[in-house]
C-alpha cells in the first residue's frame, strides 16, 4: 500500500517541467542525492533512487536543462529485495551542469548552499523546495499520525538555507534539528504543511491533506464533547447515589414522614427518580418547578439531616 509521503512525490513528478524553473529544481536534486565519480580522469554523475518516477524527473530535468540525455540504468539491489534500483547517470558536460547549478566551483569545490539567485527568487524557492522535498523529504499521513513533515539534508548550512527559503518567502514557520548523520528542516503545524503543498504544486495532495485534516479535527472534537458528556453522566449519577444512600438512611433510622413536606417530597421523588439530574429534578419535583440552586439546597439539607444519624 502506498503512503501518502510517496502519494505526494508522485504527484509532484507527474508535474510539467517549465525550462524557467527546470535548473532551481535539478540543483536541489543534485546538490543533496548526486555523487561525483571519477573514472579515467573523467567526472560522472549519478543519481540512485528506488522510485522510477523519480528518476524519469531528474533524467527529463537534465535534459530540459541542459539539452543532455543521462544513463538511466535499472538493476536490483539485492537479491532477497523485491523493488529495483535507478541510476540516473551524467557523462556529459559534468563539470559545466554543476558550475552552472553552482554545486561545484574549481577553486572552492563543492558549494552545500542555495545560490543567491535561488534565494533571491520566489519562482527559484519554489521549484528549489519541490525538488528537496523529492530528494529529501517526506511528510506523516494526517489522519493516523501526529502533524509531521521534514527534509533531510547532509550539510547543515544547507538545512538553513532550505528553512530561509520557506519562512522568507512562505511564511511556514520551518524550524531546524540535528539528526544522526545530518539535518533536518521541519513542519509541525496543519495548515503549514498544505501551505507547503500548495506551495511545490502537490495540489491534489493538498486538497487530500486539508479533507484528512478536517475530518480529523471534527472527530476530535466529537470525541472531547462525548468524553464531557460522559463525565457529566458520571458526575451525575454518583451523586445522585450520594443523594439515595442519604433518604435511604434517614428513612431507616426516623422515616421519611419526620421530614418537612417539602423535604419529603423531594426525598420520595428522588428516591422513584435516581436516573434525574440536579435540573431534570429541580423542573419535576412535585411541589416545583423550583430554580437548580433551590433543589441544591433541600439535597444538603437532607445530607446534613444523614449526617447527623450517622454519628
Amino acid at each position: 500500500m502506498a503512503s501518502y509521503a510517496s502519494d505526494v512525490k508522485k504527484e509532484l513528478t507527474s508535474l510539467e517541467v517549465h525550462p524557467e524553473h527546470a535548473k532551481a529544481e535539478l540543483a536541489a536534486f543534485l546538490r543533496m542525492n548526486g555523487v561525483l565519480n571519477l573514472h579515467d580522469h573523467q567526472f560522472s554523475l549519478d543519481i540512485t533512487t528506488e522510485n522510477p518516477a523519480i528518476a524519469r524527473r531528474v533524467f527529463t530535468l537534465i535534459k530540459v536543462a541542459f539539452g543532455v540525455e543521462p544513463l538511466l540504468i535499472v538493476s536490483r539491489k539485492m537479491k532477497l529485495k523485491k523493488n529495483n534500483q535507478y541510476l540516473v547517470r551524467l557523462q556529459q558536460k559534468v563539470n559545466d551542469i554543476l558550475e552552472a547549478l553552482q554545486i561545484w566551483d574549481p577553486e572552492k569545490g563543492l558549494i552545500t548552499r542555495v545560490p543567491e539567485r535561488i534565494m533571491n527568487s520566489h519562482e527559484g524557492a519554489m521549484s528549489y523546495l519541490r525538488g528537496a522535498f523529492l530528494a529529501g523529504g517526506s511528510v506523516n499521513n494526517p489522519e493516523t499520525s501526529r502533524y509531521h513533515l521534514e527534509i533531510y539534508s547532509t550539510y547543515e548550512d544547507h538545512n538553513e538555507d532550505l528553512a530561509k527559503l520557506m519562512n522568507k518567502y512562505f511564511y511556514l514557520n520551518a524550524k531546524t534539528t540535528k539528526r544522526r548523520s545530518g539535518y533536518i528542516v521541519y513542519l509541525k503545524e496543519a495548515e503549514k504543511i498544505g501551505d507547503f503543498l500548495h506551495i511545490v504544486g502537490a495540489l491534489n495532495a493538498m486538497l487530500s491533506f486539508e479533507d484528512l485534516r478536517i475530518m480529523r479535527d471534527m472527530r476530535n472534537s466529537v470525541n472531547r464533547l462525548v468524553n464531557c458528556d460522559t463525565a457529566n453522566l458520571k458526575k451525575t449519577a454518583t451523586a445522585a447515589a450520594k443523594q439515595v444512600e442519604d433518604i435511604q438512611l434517614i428513612d431507616e433510622k426516623k422515616g421519611i414522614n419526620s421530614l418537612p413536606e417539602k423535604l419529603q417530597n423531594l426525598a420520595r421523588f428522588r428516591l422513584t427518580h435516581p436516573e434525574l439530574s440536579l435540573k431534570e429534578v429541580a423542573e419535576q419535583v412535585p411541589d416545583g418547578p423550583i430554580s437548580k440552586s433551590g433543589v441544591n439546597h433541600r439535597f444538603k439539607r437532607l445530607h446534613e439531616i444523614a449526617d447527623n444519624l450517622r454519628d
